[in-house]
């Protein structure tokens, strides 16, 4: 990739990809994008499917090398950072409650989204990718379980699109939902935990927390953001179980033999562990109160979310209508029955394991 000859064009590909990762940072910072939540994550992947669609038949295929680089490469870099937003005294802050009903939902997304999948016909890896996006963190859970499941770009940029309209939705739906009283069954700290658990990235929650907690008054907003912090720790644990799960796969050889595919031991995963064990430590050395106290860590988390979205860039650059057609409604029909296990299922999770455990 970065042989001599050949430098020079995979830096062309990168660079020209960083050039749509500034964009996407400008762009998310337009008042009306950002009263959406849209992050630079998502911004960016909505760019890189516009050039796909677009420009992308005349970029020279020398720059392909590069483009590929930022879908690997940097993301897996960029995983191993998102650990530097988290702290083990997160996970105590909250408690029993929210690291159960976390797990419950964890697991139970991504085996109902698995079993689904078989249901509805579809290709196991967009059922899996769409279900682990579904289940933990969104569009950071889809690009952490590219390098386990190996598919393809425009099959990750599918399940990245179906958590991003359904998770819109729930920013949206919740605050209603709880000024229509449709929550007052939940305490204050049950309607956190439901948010925290249930929505799908970090962005809609402080979106939704925010909506209905302006001040943090009733500790619905901080209490929620920690409790999805703790569903974004488990990514480590699941794409480790992931590759392992995945290795027991066969697939064709030459001669019509097959053999099992050999595991994927994805090892930013545990750097990803590392670096939230490594912020604890700091904030116990340091004394501070959050992660935000600790030097550096503004600086770390932008370089990170700049990363990341030069990842998912690079995916949407990968996605073009005619991969959307190919495959059809199913990856969001299935995005739409987690939905409503998510919502359902999650209410009435909250609602009587939190006293029991309160």
């Amino acid at each position: 990739m970065f042989e001599k000859g050949n430098r020079a064009n995979t830096l062309h590909g990168i660079l020209l990809i960083a050039l749509f990762s500034f964009a996407a940072f400008y762009i998310a910072e337009i008042p009306i994008v950002k009263s959406l939540s849209f992050s630079p994550l998502i911004v960016g992947i909505i760019l890189g499917m516009l050039y796909a669609n677009s420009l992308r038949n005349k970029l020279p295929e020398t720059w392909v090398p590069g483009i590929k680089f930022c879908t690997k490469q940097i993301l897996r870099a960029g995983i191993v950072l998102y650990g530097f937003r988290l702290t083990l005294t997160q996970v105590v802050a909250v408690g029993l409650p929210a690291v159960v009903i976390d797990t419950i939902i964890v697991g139970g997304t991504i085996f109902l989204g698995v079993w689904l999948g078989k249901l509805l016909k579809m290709d196991k890896d967009t059922s899996l990718m769409t279900s682990t996006g579904s289940a933990i963190c969104g569009a950071a859970a889809v690009l952490g379980a590219e390098p386990v499941v190996r598919c393809e770009g425009h099959k990750t940029a599918i399940a990245v699109s179906t958590v991003v309209i359904f998770g819109t939705i729930s920013m949206f739906l919740y605050p209603i939902m709880y000024r229509a009283g449709l929550l007052d069954s939940l305490t204050d700290t049950g309607v956190a935990i439901y948010t925290g658990s249930t929505l799908h990235e970090v962005a809609h929650v402080a979106g939704a927390g925010n909506a209905m907690d302006p001040t943090d008054s009733l500790g619905i907003a901080g209490t929620a953001t920690i409790t999805k912090m703790i569903r974004v720790m488990m990514l480590a644990p699941v794409l480790v179980i992931m590759s392992f799960a995945l290795a027991g796969r066969k697939k064709a050889a030459v001669g019509g033999t097959t053999e099992k595919s050999k595991i994927t031991i994805p090892w930013f995963a545990f750097g990803f562990i590392g670096v939230i064990c490594l912020n604890s430590l700091l904030q116990y050395v340091l004394g501070v109160e959050s992660v935000k106290e600790i030097p550096l860590n503004g600086a770390i988390e932008y370089i990170d979310t700049f990363m990341l979205t030069m990842a998912m860039t690079a995916l949407g650059t990968d996605t073009s209508i005619e991969k959307f057609k190919q495959a059809g409604a199913r990856p969001f029909l299935l995005a739409g029955l987690l939905y409503a296990w998510l919502v359902g299922g999650g209410y009435l999770l909250t609602k009587y394991l939190v006293p029991m455990m309160g």
